[in-house]
């Protein structure tokens, strides 16, 4: 893809954008020349991301929000519609791990707000968006999700179930926008060098992972006009974006 500026102009949702591949793939899509809507629930994190979005010649609307209480998303799209009257893309990044434990064993809050992050607040960015990235020539929305959405492995239950929950949203969604212009698809990143990944699994040597900005360079793919998929679940590990270590 042309280093030039294939996004400018084009406004970018991101979520999770404080960290780890919500924030390189921010600072990406914003090299590429996107103005970046930022969530995320850390101040400082945003502040961090805004003067590297600056760094790389674009700007960013900081939007410090906990998606676990999602009543703002609404409000976010009014004042998007107001702005700009369209959204060309949605990166919904935002995750929640939860705990590691038997099924059994986990507690009610834990296993609600892991679908709260992961399921419902998707669905909201869905209900509140959908107008938005209608509006645009090419809207695009790509989803996060996870190798054990359909591996199910054990301990993983609530995380797991909450990924197999969006996919299965998310791929209803892509087929009801078909006939749209607007694209909307799940990336599986696989075991990337991320805090969360460090704390489902701390005895890992992380120098044998690839970095987010890997990530990143697929992200802004999956996001651009050209990209004319929908529907899919994409592997990062199965794309010419991943290079072993």
């Amino acid at each position: 893809m042309s280093e030039q500026k294939p996004l400018k102009g084009h406004v970018i949702l991101v979520t999770g954008a404080s960290r780890g591949i919500g924030y390189a793939s921010a600072v990406r899509l914003a090299k590429a020349g996107a103005h970046i809507i930022a969530i995320a629930r850390t101040q400082g994190g945003l502040e961090d991301l805004d003067d590297a979005v600056k760094a790389v010649g674009s700007e960013a609307t900081l939007v410090p929000m906990d998606l676990k209480s999602p009543d703002g998303l609404d409000q976010l799209a009014a004042i998007i519609h107001e702005r700009w009257g369209r959204l060309d893309g949605l990166f919904a990044n935002a995750g929640l791990l939860g705990d590691i434990m038997p099924a059994q064993q986990i507690e009610p809050k834990t296993f609600d707000s892991v679908f709260a992050v992961n399921m419902t607040a998707n669905y909201r960015l869905i209900r509140a968006l959908d107008p938005l990235l209608r509006a645009a020539p090419a809207g695009r929305a790509l989803f996060m999700t996870s190798g054990v959405a359909q591996t199910h492995r054990a301990y993983w239950s609530a995380y797991a179930a909450s990924k197999a929950a969006l996919e299965a949203y998310v791929s209803c969604w892509a087929k009801e926008i078909d006939v749209t212009s607007v694209k909307a698809n799940l990336l599986n990143p696989g075991a990337v060098r991320t805090a969360m990944r460090a704390k489902a699994m701390p005895g890992e040597d992380p120098k044998n992972l690839p970095e987010p900005s890997d990530v990143a360079e697929l992200v802004l793919d999956m996001l651009s006009p050209s990209y004319a998929l929908n529907d899919q679940r994409v592997n990062f590990r199965d794309t010419s974006y991943f290079k072993s270590i």
